[in-house]
Parts: structure tokens; sequence; C-alpha cells
């Protein structure tokens, strides 16, 4: 007969309920459970067997020991919510890339205070009393970012590339694993603003072109230190009266940094009246054509009716762009058996990050263990990832 697991009932509750599992839902993790039985696990009134209770720790991405606490456990403190009111309830995958951004934060965040670095003094250096076109500035001079010279084809990496480099880190994803897809319905990115050790995170779900203005969405927020979940990233004119006042704040100062008033003053009216012309100077910039339409209306580049019809234009290519995109990955994807695992993997961790580990790790300060959990794999393919990091 199988070994019992004496676990503690509450706490498998605790550990289901903050995955966003169901009880249907769990049950089908394990052969022949039903909701009704996992319901008397969850009571207290049977038992699991250790295997059936290991499925279950590692479906709720919980280590199996934790199952055995005499109680709840403390957990991570959810990020403040900066999503408009009414908002998809966040998804299981979606908790799960908090608690694993969060527990990077939190071994990387203590790791460099005991080794005394200094904090980050740009984090928390404005508020939203500030102006975000002085804070946007303060962020392309930071990052020794000048947007009409950017020295790579696609800014975005430039943008991250500086980020690293003043010691914020950059985690990138679309997925938890391939059965566990985020929506950026749900959020776009969220930021958590610690001196020591910022973090920003940017679902890549959404489009190529959206991801960089979330990327410096997510900085000022670590400028203004208002560490949380973000949505509806867009910029000014778009946004619905209930946005929250700091998303329209750091919506504000993606397009003072992204499009800085020196680059909109050199442009003319003539250049927004055919969407081609605006998307060429958008895909200058890095941004997409309808980010750079906003900003010229709301500097009286675009006329009112010229805004509205331009929008309708933009947004039907746009849809046309997006259908041809998804078919064109897909055959990719046919031909060549998807993109690299370990690049995925490196994006989700973060370069910055990763690189942390495998000093840390090379040079005995953390096991073998620890390493392998940060960076999500096994250490025999640590390689891979220097392999890639150093391309």
């Amino acid at each position: 007969m199988a070994e019992k697991a004496y676990i503690t009932p509450n706490v498998l509750k605790w550990a289901r309920e903050t995955a966003r599992f169901t009880l249907e839902q769990a049950a089908k993790k394990i052969t022949g459970l039903t909701p009704e039985r996992l319901t008397k696990w969850e009571e207290g009134t049977e038992l699991p067997t250790i295997k059936q209770a290991e499925t279950l720790a590692k479906a709720y991405r919980r280590p199996l020991a934790m199952l055995f606490l005499p109680d709840v456990p403390y957990d991570f403190t959810p990020l403040n919510d900066f999503r408009r009111s009414g908002s998809k309830d966040l998804s299981t995958a979606a908790v799960f890339i908090l608690r694993d951004i969060q527990q990077k934060h939190s071994w990387i965040s203590e790791l460099q205070r005991e080794n005394e670095e200094p904090v980050l003094p740009f984090v928390g250096r404005f508020t939203l009393n500030d102006e975000p076109a002085i804070v946007a500035q303060d962020i392309l001079r930071t990052l020794d970012i000048d947007p009409e010279a950017y020295q790579q084809k696609e800014p975005i990496r430039e943008w991250m590339a500086k980020a690293e480099a003043a010691g914020i880190f950059i985690s990138r994803t679309s997925f938890v694993h391939s059965r566990l897809p985020l929506d950026s319905d749900e959020f776009q990115g969220f930021a958590i603003a610690d001196p020591h050790a910022p973090f920003v995170f940017i679902n890549t779900e959404d489009w190529d072109k959206a991801q960089l203005f979330t990327l410096v969405h997510e900085l000022a927020h670590i400028w203004i230190a208002a560490t949380g979940i973000s949505s509806e990233i867009e910029p000014a004119t778009a946004q619905a009266p209930n946005t929250n006042p700091i998303e329209r704040f750091c919506n504000a100062v993606a397009a003072h940094a992204l499009m800085p008033d020196r680059i909109m003053a050199s442009l003319i009216v003539s250049q927004f009246t055919h969407s081609g012309a605006i998307a060429q100077i958008a895909e200058r910039y890095g941004v997409s054509s309808w980010a750079l339409l906003v900003r010229a209306h709301g500097r009286g580049l675009v006329t009112d009716a010229g805004y509205h019809s331009m929008k309708a234009t933009l947004d039907k290519e746009f849809k046309e762009y997006m259908r041809a995109l998804a078919e064109k990955d897909k055959a990719k994807e046919r031909s060549k058996g998807g993109p690299n695992p370990y690049l995925l993997r490196l994006n989700k961790n973060g370069r910055l990050f990763t690189q942390i580990v495998l000093d840390a790790f090379r040079g005995g300060v953390i096991q073998p263990t620890l390493a392998s959990s940060l960076l999500n794999t096994s250490v025999n393919n640590f390689s891979k990832f220097e392999a890639i990091m150093y391309r």
C-alpha cells in the first residue's frame, strides 16, 4: 500500500488557491482524482499518497515540504495593481510569473545588500508632482540613450542593454511553459522598484512595437518608485477616464522618452497625411504608428478629424499585419521546429540576472541546487546559456 503523506490540509488548500486553480482544474493533475476527493484532502478527512502530494506540489509550483508546514506560510506580498477596475482576474500563468520574478528579486536583492552594493540613485528620484518630460529626460540621460541616434537596428535591444548596464533587471516572456501562456489582456508588464535590485517584466505575448513602450513605461515606475502591475499601457490620448493616475503619468513619460519634443518639433503636418509615411517615421524610433499619431495629435500636428480618420486606417492595417505575422510565425515554427528554448529561457531569466547567478555559482557562493532553481534549468545546461550570452 502506498505511503500516505501527512500534509496539512489548510496549507494544501492555500497552495491550490494561490495558484488560481479550481478544484476541477487541480483534480485533473492526478489520474482518477475527483474534485470531491481533493476536497476531502483539503478538509483533512482523507490523505493523499506521497506521490500524489508531490504531483500537486509540482502543479502548484510549491516545494513539497511546504505542504507539511503546521500552518499557512508567509508568502510574497502581492504587488500593487495599477490596472483599471474591472480588469481580468490574474490567471494561474500570471500568478506563477509574478511569483517567479519575486523569488528572483528576493534573492538578488539580499545578495546586493550582503555585498554592500550602493543603492541606485535613480530609483524614486521623482514623484507624480514632477513633469513627465523632465522624468523622460532623466531616464534618457541616465541610460545614455539618444532616440535620434540608436546604435542598434531594434531600439528595444539597445534600451534593454543600457538598462541592464545601469543595474536594472529585465525579464521577458510570453509563457510560464507551453501549456501556460500569458495573456496581454491581463497585464502587459510590471515593475519592482527596489533601489538595490529594480526589476522590470515585459509580457512578450503583446506585439513587438508595444513591448518597447511597455519597457519604458515600467522604467518610469522605477523612477517614481511605484512597484506594481500594469495594463492598458498606451499613449495619453487613448487612455480611458478611469486609468490609474500612476499609469497615466508613466505613459506620458514613455511617450516623451521615445518621442522627445525635439524630435516631434522636427516633423511637419504633411508627414501625417499618409499611413506609409507615419509607419516609416515610427519604425525609425521603434514605436507603433498609432503611438506616433497620438503624440502628433497632442502637439497639434494632426487635427481631431485627421486623427480619427488616420486611426481607422492604422487599425485596419494593423489587423492585416497581425494576421500576416501570425501566418509567418506558424510557417517558421513548422520549418525550424520553433525558437531556441535556451534563448527563450535566457530572456525569461534576464541576461543580467543570469550572469550574476552564473558568477555566484562558478565562484562557489551558491549551491548547484539554488543556481538551478533560480535559472529554471539543470546545472548541466548552464554552458548553453553562456554560449548564447556571449554571441
